[in-house]
């Protein structure tokens, strides 16, 4: 059982944590660029966990809304520790491969594709991490709940993306 003190301090601290959408894009409406939550806490006997996820498409963004989460911890008394985390990935909307597949989805399917930018981790932020400039998108089949209990492929969307996949790389000049 903590003392009254310490759980004051405890719900304080989480009350000051910043949470949810940061910053919007000033690029693609409606697409959140920067966020933060709290994800998960953990109690045992001797100690409190908390565990905080920080997202953006924007690698300064990041660094600054985990200054501000550690900031908030530290001055609630707690221990800080890091993790990696998960770079941020900036869409392009004028990158030559989007047109290439953009070109590529219209000739397949006799229409124009829905482009979308997600807020989420891609493997296109570690890997423009590692090849700073490197021309990318990110495309697949259709997901619903993605990292849920609820997680669902839609079987039909694979035969598709698998075409529209081989037609993109037939057309990359």
């Amino acid at each position: 059982m903590l003392k009254k003190g310490l759980q004051r301090k405890i719900c304080l601290t989480l009350a000051a944590l910043p949470h949810g959408v940061m910053k919007m894009s000033a690029d693609i409406p409606g697409l959140v660029e920067t966020s933060t939550n709290l994800a998960v806490i953990q109690t045992s006997k001797n100690k409190i966990s908390c565990v905080t996820s920080q997202r953006s498409s924007v690698a300064s963004e990041i660094t600054e809304i985990c200054q501000s989460v550690s900031s908030t911890f530290e001055l609630g008394g707690a221990a800080i520790t890091t993790g990696d985390g998960y770079p941020g990935w900036k869409p392009n909307l004028d990158s030559p491969i989007l047109k290439t597949a953009r070109e590529t989805y219209h000739s397949l399917f006799g229409k124009e594709p829905e482009v979308k930018a997600i807020h989420a981790g891609l493997e296109c932020g570690i890997i423009g991490e590692k090849y700073p400039g490197m021309d990318m998108v990110s495309l697949g089949p259709t997901l619903e709940g993605v990292h849920s209990p609820d997680e669902k492929i839609y079987i039909g969307t694979v035969d598709k993306y698998w075409q529209f996949l081989l037609g993109v790389l037939k057309n990359v000049r």
